[in-house]
Parts: structure tokens; sequence; C-alpha cells
């Protein structure tokens, strides 16, 4: 069986549609079509399913993508090490969100560094697109918000973030944790928000968690990075849910005060997440070691 078709599949079979997988392997969309009609003639059975908006693998399909992928990413390992420079540099293909990994993930792979580690950082917001790029081959690793369905990704729990609704002195001496106790939510609305998008993530998850209500309020104040949200915040533009370990020195400092403190908080968890098959492969085992150690102190 040709390798370059096997390539093409799993390709195609990773990025769910023939016209992305051209776009990824550098070949028009006829001949990537044509590279599936011919494999599929080979094996005499179909590999995918058409439909109006990409393809959906058969089962033939599915069984073929979990054998080969991981040889063919072995190969490509082999291949890049081949071009590395002496000195056995390797590097790690990283994606996640911005925040947290630029300040958990990233200084917790730099001992990394000394041992011939090269990494080349991602910053994508939505989980969506982390889980996405790594299944299209764009990453060799991913820190995501989502657990990935299907077997094509392995996955573990990194870690789970708490997440604290804040605000400067200013805006919290007007609203005691009492009150909010009281009157729940409602005691909240005539405090402006400060938010990471119009559709209110983080405060739309802390509503429903601890008010159990959706808030009425829209953001005054749109930075679509929770440091700057942060900051913001601290000073005096209104509240903000933020993760602990954001603002947990601000909140020391107390530049920032938590409004409440539920018996139960928001949580949201980190997954650690490779492609099946790659996790035998150096740099994505020592990094993903790495991270899951440091993890054990977050």
């Amino acid at each position: 069986m040709d390798l370059a078709l096997l390539r093409t599949f799993v390709t195609v079979h990773r990025a769910g549609s023939f016209t992305r997988a051209a776009v990824l392997l550098g070949l028009s969309q006829p001949a990537v079509t044509s590279q599936i009609r011919t494999l599929e003639r080979q094996l005499g059975r179909p590999l995918f399913l058409r439909r109006a908006r990409g393809v959906t693998p058969t089962t033939i399909g599915d069984e073929l993508a979990h054998r080969a992928a991981p040889h063919l990413d072995a190969l490509a390992e082999i291949a890049e090490a081949g071009l590395t420079e002496e000195g056995g540099v390797h590097t790690l293909h990283l994606a996640g969100p911005p925040e947290f990994t630029a300040l958990r993930v990233l200084p917790a792979l730099t001992p990394l560094i000394d041992r011939g580690l090269s990494i080349r950082t991602s910053f994508l917001g939505r989980a969506e697109d982390v889980l996405e790029g790594l299944t299209a081959g764009h990453h060799d690793l991913a820190v995501s918000t989502a657990r990935p369905r299907g077997g094509l990704l392995a996955s573990v729990p990194l870690c789970d973030e708490e997440h604290v609704l804040v605000a400067a002195p200013c805006w919290a001496t007007r609203v005691s944790s009492e009150v909010l106790l009281n009157k729940g939510a409602v005691a909240l609305e005539q405090v402006p928000v400060v938010e990471v998008h119009e559709s209110l993530p983080f405060v739309s998850r802390y509503w429903t968690s601890v008010f159990e209500t959706k808030p009425a309020a829209t953001a005054t104040v749109i930075a679509p990075d929770l440091r700057a949200v942060r900051d913001s915040a601290a000073s005096g533009a209104g509240l903000a849910v933020l993760p602990r370990y954001l603002c947990g020195e601000l909140l020391e400092q107390g530049r920032l005060l938590a409004l409440l403190d539920p018996s139960v908080p928001p949580l949201r968890t980190y997954f650690l997440v490779a492609r099946t098959g790659t996790l035998g492969l150096s740099p994505i085992a020592r990094a993903h070691e790495a991270l899951l150690g440091a993890a054990e102190k977050w």
C-alpha cells in the first residue's frame, strides 16, 4: 500500500474535509479526491461518506486511521529528527489558551530547553480551534478546556481552575457578601461587567453555577485577554469572574476583593491532549510528563 495514499487518507480523516486536507498537504482538492478514490479501490471498501460539508469516516475508515496514524506520525518524527541541528534539538508545537499557556504551561516546560527542546506556541482562545488544529497536525500537544471525543485524540485531566467573582474595593464596599447571599445576582445588576467576549462566558458560567440564573447585564468593558480583564477590574471598571491563579496576587494585595465565597466554587477543567499514538515520541512524551508533574502543584 502506497504510504503517500495513507498520508493523504489520515490527513483527510483528521481534517474532516478534502478541501482542508488539500491545504494542509499542499495539493489540489481534485488530487486529494483522486488519491482517496485510488485507496478505496485498492481496499475494495469506502473510507468516507461524502456530506454537504466535509466527509464522515466509515467504520472501515476509522479502523484504518487508528491503525495507520500512529505509524505515520512515527515516520514523520524520524524524518524531522534527521533534519534537526547537531546537538539533538527537537521542536514541540504547542497550543492552548493564551493566559494559562503563558503563565503556567510555558514556565513548566522551560527546564526541557536545556535538554534540547525548542517550543513553538499557538495561543488559541476557543477549545474547538485547539482540538481542530491538533487533529489536523498543526500542533503536537495541546491544552484544552474541552475533553475531545473519539479515539483520534488522547486526553488526560491536567488540573482544575477555580473561578472567583471579584471587583476593586470601590465596588466591593457597595455590595457585601451578606447582601449577595440574601438578594443573589439582583444585587449586582448595577455593577459594570468586564469580560473577554460579548457572550459573557465567564460571568455566565459563574451565574449559572452559583446563582442558578443568567446574567441580566451586558458587558461594559470587553477585552479578549483575561490579564486585561483582571487589570481593568482592579482599576475600578467593574466586576469580573477570573481564575484564582490569575488574580491571587491582587487578592492578597487588596487591589481586588472576592465578592462571594460560595461553598462550591465554579471550576473549569483543563485537559492535556495529544494525537493517539504520539505519546511514545520525543519531544511530546517529555513535555507531556513535565506538564503532568507540574500540574500536581497547580
